[in-house]
């Protein structure tokens, strides 16, 4: 079982968070920053952190909404899901990029580091792509690729789309994979948050297939 506990990060601008750490009763194979949905880090993405762990990795996931709201833990429901784009809004994107950058360093020690997000989290891993440099980037359903689709990644990016997301629309995936050609895309026959067990949209073939293919982009790419 991986070992868990819960330390603070500290970005370039001064930012202090919270950050969920797991580690494996191993050697690390390298690390990983997990990028949390708009639901903050709660229990499934502690879980995810969890998991990567226990294959090997150094898991870290910063609690990004400490920025606007400190222990920010919530469920899936739709007053949940409206707070959770409200905190979203309120803290932009080049603060949670420099949380995420806190959260690389703090981990850095133990080898190569990925950046894997989910749903607001996978736009954010495509920025950590294009601006902070790390071993590579997953980014699953990321929903807001599209208005940085511009912006040029400096590592190997995988992509996962649900092909009946109902908040990606199909033009602005075809948006996405046309200007980044490079990218490692997979579109699944699911919906929006189908590598997630709490969800309604959850479809465990689609997540064991991403998962499969991630692992191995994860041991190419960073060990």
């Amino acid at each position: 079982m991986p070992n868990s506990r819960t330390l603070t990060v500290t970005a370039a601008d001064g930012n202090s968070c919270a950050a969920y750490l797991a580690e494996p009763d191993v050697a690390p194979r390298g690390a990983l920053v997990i990028v949390q949905e708009v639901f903050g880090v709660n229990h499934h993405v502690r879980a995810v952190a969890d998991d990567f762990a226990a294959r090997g990795y150094v898991a870290i996931s910063p609690s990004l909404f400490d920025r606007a709201q400190k222990g920010v833990e919530m469920g899936y429901s739709e007053d949940e899901l409206a707070r959770g784009r409200e905190l979203r809004q309120a803290i932009g994107w080049d603060g949670p990029v420099a949380d995420v950058k806190a959260a690389m360093d703090a981990v850095a020690q133990h080898g190569k580091v990925a950046v894997i997000g989910y749903c607001w989290g996978g736009s954010v891993a495509f920025l950590a792509a294009t601006r902070l440099n790390p071993a590579c980037a997953v980014c699953y359903y990321g929903g807001q690729i599209v208005q940085f689709k511009d912006e040029v990644p400096t590592c190997p990016v995988m992509m996962h789309f649900g092909e009946h997301d109902h908040i990606i629309t199909r033009e602005d995936r075809e948006a996405i994979l046309a200007a980044r050609p490079e990218a490692e895309a997979y579109v699944y026959p699911a919906g929006h948050g189908f590598n997630c067990t709490e969800r309604a949209d959850f479809d465990p073939e689609s997540a064991k297939l991403a998962l499969e293919r991630t692992l191995a982009f994860l041991g190419k790419h960073v060990g």
